[in-house]
């Protein structure tokens, strides 16, 4: 980073704090008198870029004993190890806190503690991970980092500046994430509607549970009476001549970052694949191209239509469609009736899990084919729309932050006078 400013290392103008463990029992106390800081509150317990609370609290004997070293309002937190050390996250705490053992602070001995978060939230520490597995930082590392250091009159200088200006990009943020929600809204919405028939007027009540009524002239059934459902399975990685010329794609939870978002239907690539060998000597079984998948364990409610010949892991179900139902018809029900799917029949706090007898037990509204057929397209034709619109308001998203980011980076070293600058053109724009 290029500075028009002197620099100095950190170390000999802050002092580090790292956190320690935080056990199990004291998780959701929300008594004490000392917030327990962890990486999830970076996002959560914040307005701005200032850490406002925590979710966890514990006494002042409590966090003696723990060992908990104790950084004071002022401080930058960031996270030090893991996959949140690559996001960036920078937070300044507003109240003495401790902190969990994936969290950093830089306690600034001198200057404007807000300069000091604007400047390190200009430094990438994942470049200083490395590429081990799991990233992460060291107080060593940290402590070594150079960062500017204008006299504190300009500190305060600069601080001001990016209040107002980050305040005033923030706000154009919020206004776009509240787009984004009510696009999602929209679309979810629709997505109901399209298959409960809504469109409809001649309507009797549904016996379904996430759904009111139904028109006159459906069916409600269960999947399995027009489907044949269908399960996966691991080989066994013991046996290595199984794992040999694997050519089949294997449907694992690694791909449900692909339907995650609802946007893709077909499913056509897979990280992992398995052998025939394999599948002979296992559960494991090939599914015809247009089954539908549904993951059923830690990214449970996701679904899919197979765009091959695939096999799946023993965390999900299939159903190969009789001629009845049409896949794509089935794949939008079951994404509509996700949410009813994991608050009635998945079980487990942390990792929700939905049970094969339970989906065994799935039920539909059934339109006759042509209609189903129908659905799919006016599913797909509103879909297309509220996505255009989404991946726009997106796109301005990601400029708004780049245009936050190099106006930190610009101020933080010098290379505009925040006294006469209004924080436009700052990027040429």
């Amino acid at each position: 980073m290029t500075t028009l400013f002197p620099t100095v290392k950190l170390g000999r103008v802050a002092r580090i704090i790292s956190g320690v463990g935080f056990p199990h029992e004291y998780q959701g106390n929300d008594s004490g008198e000392v917030p327990f800081i962890k990486v999830s509150d970076l996002n959560t317990q914040r307005q701005g870029y200032r850490l406002v609370g925590a979710r966890n609290w514990v006494s002042r004997r409590e966090s003696v004993s723990l060992g908990a070293r104790v950084a004071p309002a002022g401080s930058t937190v960031f996270p030090k190890v893991g996959a949140a050390l690559l996001k960036n996250p920078r937070r300044m705490l507003t109240q003495a806190s401790a902190m969990d053992n994936n969290l950093m602070a830089v306690v600034p001995q001198a200057g404007d503690q807000r300069f000091w978060m604007y400047a390190l939230s200009t430094i990438d520490l994942g470049e200083l991970s490395g590429s081990a597995p799991l990233p992460f930082v060291s107080d060593g590392q940290v402590r070594d980092l150079k960062i500017p250091f204008p006299a504190p009159l300009e500190q305060r200088r600069i601080a001001d500046f990016l209040d107002a200006e980050t305040a005033r990009i923030d706000s154009l943020l919020n206004a776009e994430a509240r787009v984004l929600d009510r696009l999602s809204e929209r679309r979810s919405a629709g997505v109901f509607h399209a298959v409960s028939g809504s469109a409809v007027p001649e309507r009797r009540a549904s016996t379904l549970a996430w759904m009111e009524s139904i028109p006159d002239t459906w069916k409600e059934v269960s999947v399995g009476l027009v489907s044949r459902m269908g399960s996966g399975h691991t080989p066994s990685r013991s046996h290595p001549e199984w794992w040999t010329g694997c050519t089949i794609p294997w449907i694992t939870t690694g791909e449900v970052k692909q339907v995650r978002d609802d946007r893709l239907e077909d499913l056509h690539e897979t990280r992992e694949k398995i052998s025939e060998l394999g599948i002979a000597n296992s559960s494991a079984e090939l599914h015809p191209v247009g089954t539908v998948f549904l993951c059923r364990t830690a990214s449970a409610g996701y679904s899919g239509v197979m765009g091959l010949d695939m096999a799946t892991s023993q965390d999900f179900v299939t159903w190969t469609c009789g001629p009845l139902l049409n896949p794509y018809y089935l794949l939008w029900c079951l994404r509509a009736m996700r949410s009813d799917l994991l608050g009635r029949l998945a079980m487990g706090s942390t990792h929700k899990t939905i049970y094969v007898p339970d989906l065994q037990m799935l039920r539909i509204p059934l339109p006759p084919l042509d209609e189903q057929i129908e659905i799919v397209a006016s599913i797909r034709h509103q879909n297309a729309k509220i996505d255009n619109l989404a991946d726009k308001v997106s796109r301005q998203v990601a400029l708004l932050n780049e245009r936050r980011q190099a106006l930190i980076t610009a101020a933080v070293t010098g290379q505009f006078d925040v006294s006469t600058a209004s924080g436009r053109g700052v990027d040429g724009s």
